[in-house]
């Protein structure tokens, strides 16, 4: 976008000058020949000629004419090549004040942090600054189509389409938007339509046949900002201040809940000791086995509700994981449960991760065996360096059924399960350890041709800030 200074003087062309020339001339003329009528007249005896002192000025001899008109074009043409200097003089200095105007345009361009994108009638994008390249994931976007450039199916791209075609303007808006690399991103728009004269003419009616071309957009201007860390950092807080308020809330009645039913349980067990065997016996054996349910329950609940407290050390995610899974291997014996990949040292409180990655574990051999298949579940890390930041991931996948569509945004809430024994609370304990250590946990289905079957991935930073940090996501490659 380029924006060229008013020059603080009009520039004349050269044919204005040319112009100007002749009518000096054709004036020079006329001047010269009423002197020549006038001498002439004089010389009739005319009374004027008793008053010679009119004529002391200097001029050119009345004899030489020739000499006289040379002298007066001589002085016409200085003259106009004085004008002519000036109005160079002028021209170049406009010139350079409007190159000045145009270098600062681009430099504010370049160098704000907000992208800037002008897109013409045609849908060419104009102009394209490096923020807009660094929000939209892609180089080089100058004289190609924004429907290229954006995927023609896009909220973004059919937001510009409107735009252009009815010059409607969108305010704050946000869009998802998913770059050529196949990363996932938040996008803050602000769309609005360009009109020739710098303003929309609207037709007096509807069915006016008569289309002006001013009433139509001549382009787009389109402002982008990459949204996708704040909704992440908003996401995590808002996970924090529901976990704590779930904590806060439930905590004591849990307890009284987990209290009852320890009465419930001693009374069923005296109930058991005390009956023959029969109907009352199996009754009582039903009550126990209900109530070591619902204390199950009740205790994960506790363990999910209350703050945790995290004993910083230094934990060696080699040893940590294969003890994991040899545990887990024992467990289930009709299962395998194999590490591969690359773990190292992370900043953290071994128990906790313990437990979340056990959860994980556990979650993926029971989604295999409820499925029917024998269940293998595979641990895999790496180290990745995101964000500025070196993490620790690491990757849980089963041979399960896989997630249903409609569940993935819903399995890390309290109580969902789709287990017919689950709780609904091991992947959200597994969240909240995530996020007490800075990290983060996602998951999805595994991509086609693999064998199918879900897959979760943990983050755990490699060392810990002060301050709150955003941990990936599933808008960074995973």
């Amino acid at each position: 976008m380029r924006v060229i200074a008013s020059a603080p003087h009009p520039l004349i062309s050269p044919t204005e000058i040319i112009f100007a020339g002749i009518v000096l001339f054709v004036l020079v003329a006329v001047v010269f020949t009423l002197v020549i009528l006038a001498r002439k007249y004089l010389r009739s005896g005319s009374p004027l000629t008793a008053q010679p002192e009119d004529w002391a000025a200097p001029q050119p001899a009345a004899d030489n004419a020739s000499a006289f008109m040379t002298a007066s074009m001589q002085g016409v043409i200085e003259k106009l090549r004085a004008q002519e200097k000036e109005l160079a003089r002028l021209h170049l200095v406009a010139q350079e004040r409007a190159q000045e105007s145009e270098r600062l345009t681009e430099e504010v361009t370049r160098n704000m942090p907000t992208g800037l994108l002008l897109v013409n009638a045609t849908g060419a994008i104009g102009s394209s600054n490096p923020a807009s390249e660094h929000a939209l994931g892609a180089r080089g976007l100058r004289y190609r189509s924004y429907k290229e450039v954006l995927g023609a199916d896009s909220d973004l791209a059919a937001m510009l389409e409107e735009c252009l075609r009815e010059g409607k303007t969108f305010q704050r808006a946000e869009v998802e938007y998913l770059t050529p690399d196949g990363e996932a991103r938040r996008l803050g728009v602000t769309i609005s339509p360009i009109y020739r004269g710098g303003r929309k003419i609207v037709r007096a009616r509807a069915d006016d046949p008569e289309i002006n071309a001013d009433a139509r957009p001549s382009g787009a201007l389109c402002l982008l900002s990459d949204l996708t860390e704040l909704v992440a950092l908003q996401k995590q807080i808002r996970w924090k201040e529901n976990l704590a308020n779930l904590g806060e809330m439930s905590a004591g009645i849990a307890h009284e809940f987990k209290n009852a039913l320890a009465t419930v349980s001693g009374y069923a067990q005296m109930i058991r000791a005390e009956a023959p065997d029969g109907d009352i016996r199996e009754s009582a054996d039903r009550i126990l086995d209900q109530t070591r349910a619902l204390t199950h329950v009740v205790t994960e609940f506790l363990r999910f509700a209350k703050p945790l407290e995290i004993s910083y050390e230094t934990v060696g995610m080699q040893a940590l994981i294969e003890r994991v899974t040899s545990e887990s291997q024992e467990a289930a014996p009709q299962s395998t449960v194999v590490a591969e990949g690359s773990f190292t040292d992370v900043p953290g409180d071994e128990a906790l991760l313990r437990q979340a990655l056990v959860n994980l574990v556990r979650n993926g051999i029971e989604a295999a065996r409820e499925s029917g298949a024998a269940p293998r579940v595979t641990v895999s890390g790496s180290i990745e360096e995101l964000a500025g930041r070196d993490w620790q991931r690491i990757r849980v996948a089963d041979n399960g059924p896989g997630i249903p569509e409609r569940d993935l945004p819903k399995i890390f809430l309290p109580f969902f399960t789709t287990k017919s024994e689950g709780t609904g609370l091991g992947l959200a304990v597994v969240q909240k350890i995530a996020l007490q250590h800075g990290g983060s946990i996602e998951a999805r289905n595994q991509p086609g041709g693999t064998g199918g079957g879900a897959e979760f991935f943990l983050w755990l930073p490699l060392r810990q800030e002060p301050s709150p940090v955003l941990f990936p996501s599933r808008a960074v490659r995973i």
